[in-house]
C-alpha cells in the first residue's frame, strides 16, 4: 500500500514539475527594454522571470536589491548610475552579461566593488566610460574568475599592474582602448592562458621591446606612439593571426615571432621608410634588436630571417614616408596577396637589388601570390619591367593619381635586345607585360596618349581612364582587350565623339562617358551586353532610340542629367521608361522646346502636352507666314497694274 502510494506521489510530483518547466518556458518573458524613457530609478513592477532587461539611456543614480533570479543579461549603460547597493546583485544568480558603461562608478568604490563582487558567475564586463583610474580597476576585477569578455575603453587607466587580472584567468577578450596607458608591468598579460583578443588602442605606449604574448591572436596597438616592436627570437609558436600597428611613430618593419601564424599586418600611417634606403632601414632594426637584447655584435638580420617564416596575406603601407620601393623585404612574403602602398613618396620603381653573390648578375624577386597591389598618389613616373616581371600573379593595380605614360605596343620591335633595351631606357610603363592583369586604375595621371594594343596580352575586365583631361585616345588603343573588358570609364577628358572610337566589346557591362563633350553613343556598342551607362554632363540633345531599343535588353541603370536633351525628339526617353529602366538622376535632368527648359520628370507625366503645343505652334507660325506672304504678294500685284494703268493714261492725254 505503502509502496503504492509511494509511486503515486512520485508520478505527481514529475508531472507537477513538467508542467511547471513547460508552462516556465511557454509564458516566460524573455526581455523587456526600458531604454530610454527617462526613468530616475529602476522599476518596481519587473516580472520576476525575466532574462534580458535593458535600461540604458536613463536617468539612474542609484541601484537597490535586484530581486530577478532568472535574470541573464542586464543593461545598465549611459545612465548617471554612481552608487550601487552592496546587496544589489546578490539574487542574479544566473547573471552573465553587465554593461556599466557610461556612468560614473569611480565614485562610492566601496560599495560598487563589493556590489560586483558577489557576482559569481560574470562572464562579460562593460565598465567603459566611467572615469575609472588604476585603483578602481583592480578593485572592480576581484572575484571575476569566470570572466570572458572586458571592457574598459574610455576610462584613466595610467599603468597595467601584473596583479590587475590575477583573479581573472579565464579572460578570453580585453578592451582598454582610449586610455592613456604609458607602462605595462613584465607578467601582466602572459598569465592569461585563454586570451585571444587585446585592445590597446588609443594609449601612450612608445615601444614594445619583448612581445611574448603566445597566446593572442589579434593585437590592436593603433593610434599610440609605438617607435618598434621587437620580439626576442624563440623556438615557441605564436598564435598571433592580426597586429595593428597602424598611426604610430614607427621607423621600422617590426620583428614578429620567429614561428607565426600572422596574417593580417597593419602599419600605415607610420614613419616607415622615412630612412632613405631600404638597406639602412634594415640594418638600424638590425641593430636596435641586438642592443634590446644586449647583444655585442649584429649576428644575423633578424627582420628578414623572420619575415620569410611569415604566412602573411595582408599588409597596408599606406600613409609612409617611403622613397623607394622595400623589394627584398617585401618579396620574403611568399604568401602575400594583397598589399597597400598608396599615399607614400615614390617617384619611380627601380631594380634596386643586390648582386647574387656567386654569379654576380642581378637577382630577380617574386612576388607569387600578390594579387591586389595600391600604388595611388605616389607621384610615380616609372617602374622598372623587372619590377612588372615580378608579379606573375597580379589582378589588380591601382595606380590613381600618378604620372605613369603608358607605353605603346611593342610589337613592331623585331629584335628581343632593342626590345630589352627600350625598356629600361623608356619612362612610360609596359602593360602587356602584366598577362593575369584583370583591372586597372590610370585615373588622374595625366595620360597624353593612349596607342594602339596598349594593353594587348592583359586578360582587362575594368578599366579606369578617368581624369586624364588631355588625353587622345588612338584609334585600336583598347585592341585586345576588347573581347574581356566588362567596365569602361573614360569621364572628365575633355572628349567629343569625333574623338572617341570604341571597338565592339561584346562582354562591357558598365561605360562611364559622363563629364566630356560628347553628344553621340558610339553605335560599335551595340554588340555590347551594357546594363548601366553614365552619359551626366554631355552635349546630348537626343538617343538614337532603335540603338536604346537593342541595348534594352541588358539595360537596367543609366544616367542623364546634365545634357540638353530635346524634348520632342525623346523617343528614347519613351521607351526606358515603359522598359522600367532605372534613371537615378531624373529629378536633376532637363529638356527642352523651342521657347522653354521642362524638368523630364514632369515632361514624362504628360509628355504628349507639351510637344502637342509645340507642334501646333509650329503649324500656326508656319500658316501665318503663308498668309502674309500671299498678302504682300497681292498687294504688290495690284500696285504693279494700278501703276501701269495710270502711265498707260498720261501717255494717251499727251497724244
Amino acid at each position: 500500500m505503502v509502496r503504492h502510494m509511494s509511486s503515486h506521489l512520485l508520478l505527481l510530483w514529475s508531472l507537477c514539475h513538467d508542467l511547471y518547466i513547460t508552462g516556465l518556458t511557454y509564458h516566460e518573458p524573455k526581455e523587456q527594454s526600458w531604454n530610454n524613457q527617462h526613468l530616475y530609478s529602476v522599476p518596481l513592477d519587473l516580472d520576476v522571470r525575466l532574462r534580458r532587461l535593458d535600461l540604458s539611456n536613463n536617468f539612474i543614480r542609484q541601484l537597490h536589491t535586484l530581486a530577478l533570479p532568472y535574470l541573464e543579461q542586464l543593461d545598465l549603460s549611459s545612465n548617471q548610475l554612481d552608487l550601487i547597493s552592496e546587496g544589489a546583485f546578490e539574487n542574479l544568480a544566473r547573471l552573465e552579461e553587465l554593461n556599466l558603461s557610461s556612468n560614473v562608478l569611480n565614485n562610492n568604490l566601496g560599495s560598487n566593488s563589493k556590489a560586483l563582487q558577489s557576482i559569481s558567475r560574470l562572464k562579460t564586463l562593460d565598465i567603459s566610460m566611467n572615469g575609472l583610474r588604476d585603483d578602481a580597476v583592480a578593485l572592480y576585477l576581484r572575484n571575476k574568475s569566470s570572466l570572458d569578455q572586458l571592457n574598459m575603453t574610455g576610462n584613466a587607466l595610467t599603468r597595467l599592474s601584473h596583479s590587475l587580472f590575477k583573479e581573472s584567468k579565464s579572460l578570453r577578450s580585453i578592451t582598454i582602448e582610449d586610455n592613456q596607458i604609458s607602462v605595462i608591468e613584465q607578467g601582466t598579460f602572459e598569465p592569461l592562458s585563454q586570451l585571444e583578443m587585446l585592445n590597446l588602442a588609443k594609449n601612450n605606449l612608445a615601444y614594445i621591446c619583448d612581445f611574448k604574448l603566445h597566446q593572442v591572436k589579434y593585437l590592436n596597438l593603433s593610434r599610440n606612439s609605438v617607435e618598434f616592436f621587437v620580439t626576442l627570437e624563440d623556438d615557441q609558436l605564436y598564435r598571433l593571426e592580426i597586429l595593428d600597428l597602424s598611426h604610430n611613430k614607427l621607423l621600422y618593419f617590426p620583428i614578429v615571432p620567429k614561428r607565426n601564424r600572422l596574417k593580417h599586418l597593419y602599419l600605415q600611417n607610420n614613419m616607415v621608410g622615412a630612412l632613405n634606403s631600404e638597406a639602412t632601414m634594415v640594418s638600424e632594426a638590425n641593430a636596435l634588436y641586438s642592443e634590446i637584447m644586449n647583444e655585442r655584435t649584429v649576428r644575423k638580420n633578424n627582420l628578414h630571417s623572420n619575415w620569410r617564416l611569415m604566412p602573411l596575406i595582408h599588409i597596408d603601407l599606406s600613409y609612409n614616408h617611403f622613397r623607394s620601393f622595400p623589394l627584398e623585404t617585401l618579396s620574403l612574403l611568399s604568401s602575400l596577396e594583397t598589399l597597400n602602398f598608396s599615399y607614400n613618396c615614390l617617384q619611380n620603381i627601380i631594380w634596386n637589388v643586390r648582386n647574387d653573390n656567386e654569379s654576380g648578375y642581378r637577382r630577380q624577386l617574386f612576388f607569387p601570390s600578390l594579387k591586389y597591389l595600391d600604388l595611388q598618389s605616389n607621384g610615380l613616373a616609372y617602374i622598372s619591367p623587372l619590377f612588372l616581371n615580378a608579379l606573375t600573379r597580379i589582378e589588380t593595380l591601382n595606380l590613381r593619381d600618378n604620372s605613369v605614360q603608358p607605353c605603346a605596343s611593342m610589337d613592331h620591335m623585331q629584335s628581343s635586345q632593342s626590345t630589352q633595351q627600350m625598356r629600361h631606357n623608356t619612362s612610360c610603363v609596359v602593360f602587356g607585360q602584366l598577362r593575369t592583369l584583370k583591372h586597372l586604375n590610370l585615373k588622374e595621371n595625366n595620360i597624353k596618349v593612349l596607342h594602339p594594343n596598349t594593353f594587348q596580352k592583359t586578360s582587362l575586365v575594368s578599366l579606369n581612364l578617368a581624369r586624364n583631361s588631355h588625353m587622345m585616345m588612338q584609334v585600336g588603343a583598347l585592341e585586345g582587350v576588347q573581347n574581356t573588358l566588362q567596365s569602361l570609364i573614360i569621364s572628365e577628358i575633355n572628349m567629343t565623339s569625333s574623338d572617341l572610337s570604341l571597338p565592339c566589346m561584346p562582354a562591357l557591362t558598365q561605360l562611364n562617358i559622363s563629364n566630356n563633350h560628347i553628344d553621340m553613343i558610339p553605335s560599335s556598342l551595340s554588340c555590347s551586353p551594357l546594363r548601366e551607362v553614365d552619359i551626366r554632363n554631355n552635349t546630348f540633345a537626343s538617343l538614337n532610340h532603335s540603338f536604346i531599343l537593342t541595348l534594352s535588353v541588358h539595360l537596367n541603370r543609366v544616367y542623364i542629367s546634365g545634357n540638353h536633351f530635346n524634348c520632342c525628339n525623346s523617343k528614347w526617353l519613351t521607351i526606358l521608361h515603359e522598359l522600367k529602366v532605372n534613371l537615378p538622376d531624373i529629378s536633376d535632368a532637363v529638356c527642352f522646346t523651342s521657347d522653354r527648359n521642362i524638368a523630364m520628370m514632369r515632361y514624362l507625366k504628360n509628355p504628349s502636352v507639351n510637344c502637342l503645343f509645340h507642334t501646333k505652334a509650329q503649324e500656326i507660325h508656319f500658316g501665318q507666314m503663308i498668309i502674309i506672304v500671299l498678302f504682300i504678294t497681292v498687294i504688290l500685284a495690284v500696285f504693279i497694274v494700278f501703276t501701269r494703268k495710270v502711265c498707260c493714261t498720261q501717255g494717251s492725254s499727251i497724244v
